[in-house]
């Protein structure tokens, strides 16, 4: 018989992995994305009602992804040497301030071409040294043990806020206007900023000046190219993310004004593609696939498949189901290949080794987005889209020829990153069981 003295356990409402600093990151990721999805269709809309054209819409969509090509280098290192949490809070203060400006602008009315590339540079500088902050600190806090489910769930509450967050975004834009939309955005930013400002890192050892920028670099790109199956799955997704994003970004808005009835079915379209993001997410839960990358790699064949259903183009139903499956089908990619990078990257590099995947990854997008307009032009807007979703094939399959993205194995039993075979020793494990996407 206990005691009457005895005070009763606290009781969990959380995961015992799931701690403070995951907690926060994960609602701070919740609340961006919120905003940043519906805001993503907003800009388009935006350029649309102030008279801009699909070669408009691809300058707008090139001018937000020029910055992650030019930035996420420096930013990667700067995150490595500086507090993450501290980089994060700033790119969402200059994301916030920038959003608002964009917003004041839309509503203002008469909006120019060059102000709107203008912010849009803006919000992605503030990405592109977000992004490799955000992955570095996500890959530091939780044993190796629980990152597939920690990722998993992590990302399901992501993806899960962007449902809502294309939904409400593609409603808002169609009765209020995109600039609310944008209003919106801005305010997410602020809260998640003052979300993450409160992380604690006492647990996070100080991390030594190192050689200076450049030899930080040197080192992120010696972790990088030693790694076949990093490198190759980088190259894959230049071309997938570039031939993706500017179908989505370019050609979707298009095809929803000319056959689907405007930015609303749109914006249901994309909340399809998250509620698949969800489902895979809930899939990975569970789901450990032994050979990462392979299983990873063939479920990107399926993000061809709203690219041939634009060219289609398939009714809005249609375009939902095959959005489901793609949403679906990448996030089993993004769970297994986070858990690779936590299990192959030491945890000092994370941050550097995530801005080369950045920066591979969209390398090819600014360019992709502003050739958009005249390759439909040129070639038409069917056998543009055709052409988007032959490409995602071509480079999926090229990959797959990689023995190591073939062969890649989970480790059975995994107590964290393991150390770098290049000299340095990673910073000791956190003392608490939190971990923190991604990307947002």
């Amino acid at each position: 018989m206990s005691s009457p003295s005895a005070a009763p356990s606290p009781r969990r409402h959380r995961p015992a992995w799931a701690g403070r600093n995951y907690t926060l990151l994960t609602g701070a990721a919740v609340v961006t994305n919120l905003g940043s999805h519906g805001a993503l269709i907003a800009a388009a809309f935006a350029v649309q009602e102030a008279g801009g054209t699909a070669g408009d819409l691809g300058l707008v969509a090139a001018a937000r992804t020029l910055p992650l090509v030019l930035f996420l280098l420096i930013g990667g290192a700067i995150a490595d040497r500086l507090p993450r949490h501290h980089v994060m809070v700033a790119a969402n203060a200059l994301n916030c301030l920038s959003q608002a400006a964009f917003a004041l602008l839309v509503l203002a009315g008469d909006p120019q071409l060059w102000q709107m590339m203008l912010l849009s540079g803006l919000l992605g500088t503030g990405t592109a040294f977000f992004n490799p902050a955000a992955e570095g600190m996500l890959l530091s806090t939780v044993s190796g043990e629980h990152a597939n489910r920690a990722f998993a769930l992590f990302r399901m509450a992501m993806n899960g806020a962007g449902i809502g967050g294309a939904a409400l975004g593609g409603a808002m834009a169609a009765m209020m206007g995109p600039g609310w939309v944008l209003a919106v955005d801005a305010a997410a930013f602020a809260v998640a900023g003052a979300l993450r400002a409160f992380l604690d890192v006492s647990h996070v050892a100080h991390r030594a000046p190192g050689g200076g920028l450049l030899a930080d670099l040197r080192e992120g790109w010696v972790e990088v190219r030693t790694r076949p199956w990093l490198w190759s799955i980088v190259a894959q997704f230049s071309v997938v993310v570039a031939v993706v994003g500017a179908a989505e970004a370019v050609y979707g808005p298009l095809v929803a004004r000319d056959h689907l009835g405007g930015p609303a079915p749109w914006g249901l379209a994309l909340a399809f593609f998250g509620v698949g993001t969800i489902a895979g997410a809930v899939l990975m839960m569970a789901w450990k696939p032994r050979r990462l990358l392979l299983v990873g790699t063939l479920c990107v064949f399926p993000l061809a498949l709203p690219s041939a259903g634009l060219a289609v183009p398939l009714p809005v139903w249609g375009l939902c189901g095959v959005m489901f499956v793609s949403g679906a089908a990448i996030e089993v990619f993004g769970v297994n290949w986070m858990t690779t990078m936590h299990q192959e990257i030491p945890e000092e590099k994370f941050s550097r080794v995530s801005a080369y995947d950045w920066f591979g990854s969209v390398s090819m997008l600014p360019l992709a987005t502003a050739v958009a307009g005249p390759a439909e032009s040129a070639f038409g807007r069917t056998a543009a889209l055709w052409g988007c979703a032959a490409l995602v094939v071509l480079a999926t399959a090229l990959v797959l020829l990689i023995p190591d993205v073939r062969h890649l194995t989970r480790r059975a039993k995994e107590s964290g990153p393991r150390p770098s075979p290049w000299g340095s020793a990673p910073d000791p494990a956190p003392q608490t069981p939190a971990r923190l996407d991604a990307p947002v």
